[in-house]
């Protein structure tokens, strides 16, 4: 395995090496955070990043303080990922998916951007902020109604351009003590984000959906990504029992590193948009 120095962007020879071993191939693609910075939402382990410790399941569930707290952060944060773009980078990987080169993109990323950037086929190992079902009785809905709900309830919660958000969609907020959390207007029951919280495991239907991505791939592409979280780190493993070539772009250290063919340390944007002009040239 090659690590590539890192630096605004890889060297053409550098860029040249990774391309060659996608090229003619069919390639997933895993994606994390970082795919993400340049739209504006933070990653959780990147350079600069605050460190903090996010809400787990087991306290969001265990009393209505932690919900509270949850929901108001929620919501802040919601209203700035539903106000981000695409970025180059969401651009060039549905552009690669729809020539073929790209079978499908699996992201650990909430924050749709995949979607809005015209990709087809992507799986949401870690569930999206833009849906929320109730834990009694399993109706879903879209987000933007429980928004509407939690604002006429809430006339006085701050602006989102008052928050720090954090790469969950979640957002730091304090006086939280008024909040009025919305409940099922079905059955009254506790509603949850579909995202996986920390302490949640990876619906087996998800990651059964990703492996099999992997398992119709010739070669996996993993962009912006510390691989830090275990489902990362066994769909790599997949790959690699595959022999297939894997190819990881990222700033900074990953947990795959040693088991990449190749290693760019550099952002996802412009180096998936160098890589895509060689494999569609």
């Amino acid at each position: 395995m090659s690590t590539l120095a890192p630096r605004d962007a890889p060297s053409a020879a550098e860029l040249d090496e990774a391309a060659a071993l996608l090229r003619g191939r069919t390639v997933a693609v895993l994606t994390g955070a970082g795919m993400s910075t340049d739209s504006g939402i933070p990653d959780y382990r990147g350079a600069g990043a605050p460190k903090r410790t996010p809400m787990t399941v087991q306290q969001f569930l265990s009393g209505p303080e932690f919900r509270r707290r949850y929901w108001a952060g929620s919501h802040l944060g919601w209203r700035v990922f539903d106000a981000a773009q695409p970025n180059r980078g969401h651009r060039v990987l549905a552009e690669l998916e729809s020539a073929g080169v790209v079978n499908g993109v699996i992201t650990q990323n909430v924050d749709g951007l995949h979607l809005k950037a015209g990709s087809q086929h992507v799986v949401d190992l870690h569930g999206t902020v833009d849906l929320v079902r109730c834990l009694e009785c399993g109706q879903t809905f879209a987000r933007s109604s429980i928004a509407e709900r939690i604002e006429a309830a809430n006339p006085w919660l701050e602006r989102p351009e008052s928050v720090v958000i954090n790469p969950d969609g979640d957002a730091e907020v304090v006086g939280v003590d008024d909040f009025a959390v919305p409940d099922c207007s079905v059955c009254g029951g506790m509603l949850k984000p579909e995202v996986v919280f920390f302490g949640e495991f990876v619906p087996a239907e998800k990651f059964a959906e990703a492996s099999a991505l992997i398992r119709r791939a010739d070669a996996l592409l993993i962009a912006g990504s510390s691989l830090a979280v275990n489902s990362g780190v066994r769909l790599l493993d997949l790959a690699r029992r595959r022999r297939l070539p894997v190819v990881i772009v990222n700033r900074g250290e990953t947990k795959g590193d040693r088991k990449a063919s190749v290693k760019l340390d550099a952002g996802t944007s412009e180096t998936l948009e160098a890589l895509s002009s060689r494999l569609l040239g």
